[in-house]
């Protein structure tokens, strides 16, 4: 598992051991990278579920701002933080040690693109985008990509979000939600 591109180009991760994570393959993450090309640079990313923690830093590599990684498994953040050092990208990066969902309910912050790949059959996918929507984290004109498997299709969102597109590499669907601008609160004044 190698970053495709960027700054950290060709350095080789790390991975974990066991059946549990399922790394992006790379067909996948190409393209995934292809379709958020224009929307990375100096953005803030959040990869929940982050496993190795290659999707942001592939995201980092390309310039965006500042990633946060969150995994509950304590091997998991240990090799994130060791990708990381590998790539000489913890200045711009912040790990969290928890449980993504419990992540998203007390988030304090809002980020301009999530990366969501939890386990395929754990249930978490919908939960996350749900929790997503309900708490408003993403920046005007963000988007979410949340990875599963290609026969299972994705909910629609409540506005200002909305299901933008389905992608299809062989067995794996990507899906891209995008929020809406505020442009119900322009013209007023605060």
């Amino acid at each position: 598992m190698r970053v495709i591109t960027g700054s950290a180009r060709g350095r080789r991760l790390g991975e974990l051991e066991g059946m549990e994570t399922r790394p992006t393959t790379d067909r996948v993450k190409e393209g995934m990278f292809n379709i958020l090309q224009f929307d990375i640079e100096g953005r803030r990313v959040l990869d929940l579920f982050a496993g190795t923690g290659q999707l942001g830093i592939e995201c980092l590599s390309r310039g965006a701002a500042s990633a946060v990684f969150v995994d509950r498994r304590a091997d998991a953040v240990k090799l994130i933080r060791e990708n990381l050092k590998v790539t000489d990208l913890q200045g711009r990066a912040r790990v969290v040690a928890g449980d993504s969902l419990e992540y998203l309910t007390a988030l304090g912050e809002r980020f301009d693109l999530i990366l969501l790949d939890p386990p395929y059959a754990a249930g978490l996918l919908e939960p996350a985008i749900d929790r997503i929507v309900r708490f408003d984290i993403l920046e005007p004109h963000g988007i979410i990509v949340a990875e599963h498997p290609a026969g299972r299709a994705l909910p629609a969102a409540q506005p200002p979000y909305r299901l933008h597109r389905t992608y299809r590499y062989g067995k794996i669907g990507l899906t891209v939600y995008r929020r809406g601008g505020n442009e119900e609160n322009e013209g007023s004044t605060p």
